[in-house]
């Protein structure tokens, strides 16, 4: 028997074996919520991708927290405890059905969660996790400002002490649950330097009106924070960080999820084209068997693969306490970069099917648009890997 028979079938879903990677557990989980979003979005997020909105937030918020997906790989106060690979893999599954669905579940678990989770105080914790974890409180993050995004240092949100008090004044921008949060952690200047304070809907002075009209993420929820004159107690201040490392720590645990959740929607396009290239007839035969179509598939399946690879590394270096910032950036710029390319050549192969809603090669097109540019543009990644790979500070 020649050693080639002994050979696993190619499969032209997993063509690495990537799978061959992941245990038995991690496997059930991404089945888990890969059959949830198959359920309840797939079928659905067309339609509300193309009215701009997400109408069903709160129970999806509520059918993720009981399967585990929302802050899922915190532990205690309800959450999963999963590894950094398994919330990968949820991430994945979640952005191929929509990238808005992964960036409410980002937001929730990486950010407001996280947040609260490593600079919290007991009280805080005990007071806002459980209920966030089971997606009956949603959460979102308050960094971004209308003139603020890339240069976070610059923020105008202030947070000034009377008495034992601290009132907030301040705007923030292209928030993320932002209007249906029931509780937001908002950065701001103080005497002391950058502080994050929670800061509950319903607090006097605090609004959160919804930013319409967007032809990106048009299946989430994104909002506006406006704070004006919001009085909070002493006890509203995250206790134990203080500057600019607790936001940006918040972001580099959001940006790895997002390395494997632009995977997710480059694998829907994909095998969107492949499926269309099978069955779509020119010159009387399938597109599929054409060289130029199958030049195409075939790049794109090394740069998706590739990118999964790329991502569950970053994983197994999370879940071993190994993963710096500097490599999420790498995959943050990688896959995000190489996703969007990958959506435009499905496009492509589509024609102009690529643009109708009835496929979702367009939806995930525009929807990474806006992923390239959120935590984090192409450009701040380039120049996190410039000083990392000279030494030399080229952002200011």
């Amino acid at each position: 028997m020649s050693a080639s028979s002994k050979l696993p079938p190619f499969d032209p879903a997993d063509p690495l074996g990537i799978d061959d990677l992941l245990e038995p557990e991690d496997l059930a989980i991404r089945d888990t919520v890969r059959n949830w979003a198959a359920d309840r979005v797939l079928p659905q997020v067309a339609e509300w991708y193309e009215r701009g909105e997400l109408p069903e937030i709160r129970e999806l918020a509520r059918e993720l927290g009981a399967i585990g997906a929302l802050g899922m790989s915190l532990s205690g106060y309800g959450c999963a405890g999963a590894s950094a690979v398994q919330y990968g893999l949820a991430c994945l599954e979640l952005e191929a059905a929509d990238s808005g669905i992964r960036s409410l579940v980002s937001v929730q678990g990486s950010l407001a969660m996280y947040a609260l989770h490593r600079f919290g105080s007991e009280e805080q914790k005990q007071t806002w996790l459980p209920g966030m974890a089971a997606g009956e409180i949603i959460g979102c993050f308050g960094l971004t400002e209308p003139d603020h995004g890339s240069d976070p240092a610059g923020m105008r949100t202030y947070a000034k002490r009377d008495g034992s008090d601290w009132v907030l004044n301040g705007r923030k921008m292209w928030i993320t649950n932002g209007s249906v949060a029931g509780v937001a952690v908002v950065w701001a200047q103080s005497d002391d330097g950058i502080r994050g304070f929670v800061v509950p809907a319903g607090t006097p002075g605090f609004s959160a009106p919804e930013i319409k009209h967007k032809w990106s993420l048009r299946a989430s929820v994104t909002s506006e924070l406006v704070l004006d004159d919001v009085r909070l107690p002493a006890d509203a201040v995250l206790p134990e960080v203080t500057g600019l490392r607790g936001p940006l720590s918040c972001l580099s645990h959001a940006r790895y999820g997002i390395v494997w959740g632009a995977m997710g929607a480059a694998r829907s396009c994909f095998e969107t084209a492949v499926e269309y290239a099978k069955t779509r007839e020119q010159f009387g035969r399938p597109i599929g068997g054409f060289q130029l179509t199958q030049a195409k598939l075939a790049d794109m399946a090394v740069e998706l693969h590739k990118g999964i690879l790329l991502a569950h590394h970053l994983g197994r270096r999370m879940d071993a306490g190994r993963l710096r910032p500097e490599q999420v950036s790498f995959g943050k710029l990688n896959n995000v970069r190489e996703a969007i390319e990958i959506c435009r050549t499905a496009r492509t192969v589509l024609g102009a099917n690529g643009i109708s809603l009835e496929y979702p090669v367009m939806r995930h097109a525009t929807n990474l648009e806006s992923v390239l540019t959120y935590e984090g543009t192409v450009e701040m990644h380039q120049l996190v890997l410039g000083k990392a790979l000279t030494g030399l500070d080229a952002f200011r």
